[in-house]
């Protein structure tokens, strides 16, 4: 998604946990055809990137637990919505004393 909307600088890092979508053969390929680097934390070590985790966190509790969704682009609309709609915009943040952005 976010690589057909803006450009990004050379040696971009895309971070994830060590779940088995992200250590795919077809994510890796994805990744290596738009030259960005793979980040992973260490097993059971949340700490390895704490901006990244603490977003999908928020993500997590704050946008899809418990929702059900028909379809995987009513699930993509809500990630959106909620990405754009309001964590970019909206949400306050701790890392700016609780202000908005």
């Amino acid at each position: 998604m976010a690589v057909h909307r803006q450009k990004f600088n050379a040696n971009l890092i895309f971070h994830s946990d060590r779940g088995s979508q992200y250590n795919s053969y077809a994510f890796k390929v994805l990744l290596s055809k738009y030259k960005i680097i793979q980040s992973m934390s260490r097993s059971g070590n949340p700490y390895d990137n704490a901006v990244a985790e603490n977003f999908f966190s928020c993500l997590k509790c704050e946008c899809v637990l418990h929702q059900q969704f028909s379809s995987r682009s009513q699930a993509f609309c809500t990630v959106f919505s909620y990405i754009e709609g309001y964590y970019n915009s909206i949400r306050p943040h701790s890392s700016i004393f609780w202000l908005c952005p």
